[in-house]
């Protein structure tokens, strides 16, 4: 007798935890049906690993709830028998597309990781193109040379060369700012543009109109100085990022040389 009610209380403490147990398991029961917590941790780590926010206290009360009104929007769509409409069917087969495309590439870039020595290698090249001497300009572009021959001549005569690349020029990027070009590195114009510049001192312009492909350039030297160049630990990061995009774009283009198709691709 005395095992009987010792057996039975053990049915009744173990029905009475059951329903607890469970329940610490979910976040909520909507219409009966049980919506796990694992739900929120899973879109939680989805946000917080996309850099969109850091998990705070606000960010998993925003979660809840919205983890918990998919369910409740979700079960009325198959209340609706959405799931088995044929829309729903190919936005899913394009879903699971992009997903598995998604997922592919970031599985060969996991795999396939730039080294420090490949992003250090990628930086000296760089840093290698745009060495040398750096130049802050002013131009006047024109299309004709006699105009250009023109505003030497009022510039000589006392008139501002700023205000004459505002009213002028025809370069719509530098005329807005009176012929400012900022801080360029020589290698970054063209040849005949870099020719004239590196030929002035601080301060001077140009007393002949330069020929280029864009017309005719009167070309003043604010100031010069050697390449400014941020260090590798600075840039780190984007060189890694462009020589990933780099290394999943030739892996793209491996698999479409390798597949066996008939078709021809527009590009």
């Amino acid at each position: 007798m005395k095992k009987f009610v010792l057996a039975a209380s053990v049915a009744a403490l173990s029905a009475a935890l059951l329903p607890m147990s469970a329940s610490a398991q979910n976040v909520a029961i909507v219409n009966g049906k049980p919506v796990p917590k694992a739900r929120v941790e899973q879109l939680i780590n989805q946000v917080v690993k996309g850099g969109q926010q850091a998990r705070t206290p606000e960010l998993e009360a925003q979660v809840k709830d919205e983890v918990v009104l998919r369910e409740i929007f979700m079960q009325e769509a198959e209340k609706r028998g959405i799931p088995a409409s044929s829309d729903y069917k190919l936005q899913m087969e394009m879903a699971r597309q992009s997903l598995l495309i998604r997922e592919l590439f970031a599985d060969y870039a996991k795999k396939n990781p730039v080294s420090d020595a490949e992003a250090k290698a990628e930086y000296d090249k760089f840093k290698a193109q745009n060495s040398g001497q750096e130049f802050r300009a002013r131009h006047i572009l024109v299309e004709k040379e006699e105009d250009a021959i023109a505003l030497i001549k009022q510039i000589n005569g006392g008139a501002k060369f700023e205000d004459l690349a505002k009213a002028n020029s025809k370069d719509p990027g530098s005329a807005v700012n009176g012929g400012d070009l900022d801080w360029a590195n020589g290698n970054s114009y063209v040849p005949e543009f870099t020719k004239a510049l590196a030929a002035l001192k601080k301060g001077e312009m140009t007393q002949n109109p330069v020929k280029s492909q864009f017309g005719y350039h009167i070309i003043k030297l604010e100031d010069s100085r050697e390449a400014q160049f941020p260090a590798f630990d600075d840039v780190k990061a984007q060189i890694v990022q462009r020589l990933n995009q780099q290394k999943v774009g030739a892996f793209q283009q491996e698999l479409r040389e390798k597949a066996k198709t008939d078709y021809k691709f527009s590009r």
